[in-house]
């Protein structure tokens, strides 16, 4: 990922996106992530949580204007 942007944002969208892997499983994102990097090399899952922080940010933004859930996302009550 080109290092552009807001540093203490991309490291937190990047720790999101590992919690997202870790509480999320069987969202749409998480099994798109898990087909991408079945492979298993290291590198392939380090540049595809990235990409999976991007879609993860723009679908919290969609959550957040638009109140789509994502697919396969389940949220707590508050």
């Amino acid at each position: 990922m080109p290092k552009a942007g807001n540093a203490r944002v991309r490291r937190g969208m990047i720790q999101l996106a590992w919690r997202f892997l870790l509480f999320q499983k069987d969202s749409a994102l998480a099994r798109w992530f898990r087909a991408r990097t079945s492979d298993g090399r290291k590198t392939t899952r380090k540049t595809m949580v990235v990409a999976l922080a991007r879609k993860l940010l723009i679908a919290l933004w969609r959550l957040v204007t638009a109140g789509e859930v994502p697919q396969g996302v389940v949220l707590r009550p508050a």
